[in-house]
């Protein structure tokens, strides 16, 4: 089952990929970064919590340790991915990446993250 799930992932990815492309051509050009930013990473949640509420369907996650281990394969795949895409493909520096991080500058990725953690969780309790 993990495997599966480990390919979801990629799903998930494409999906949040997807949601700043859209931001980036849409609502992005008519509103202040920062809260184009906030209205991604809510809609980043929204859409991937679709997503994977639609695969359990398909291959219900069994047991909350199965959650849990999902989650945490899911939570280390999207931060790696984070800084290995952003570093050496988008090409920004650390201080740029680190900030998206700063809560106290209003940036909320840092629950997109967190929302990959705990989502196999929240659908197997759900579900």
């Amino acid at each position: 089952m993990l495997v599966k799930y480990i390919l979801v992932w990629f799903l998930l990815a494409i999906v949040a990929i997807l949601n700043g492309i859209v931001r980036q051509g849409t609502y992005g050009k008519a509103m202040h970064e920062l809260r184009a930013h906030q209205i991604s990473t809510v809609t980043a949640i929204l859409a991937t919590g679709v997503v994977v509420w639609a695969v359990n369907r398909f291959w219900p996650i069994e047991s909350l340790r199965q959650a849990w281990v999902i989650g945490i394969s899911w939570f280390v795949l999207m931060l790696a991915f984070e800084f290995v895409f952003g570093r050496y493909v988008a090409g920004h520096s650390w201080a740029r990446l680190m900030a998206d991080y700063n809560i106290l500058a209003g940036r909320l990725w840092v629950f997109f993250l967190l929302w990959m953690l705990v989502m196999p969780f929240v659908i197997f309790k759900l579900g």
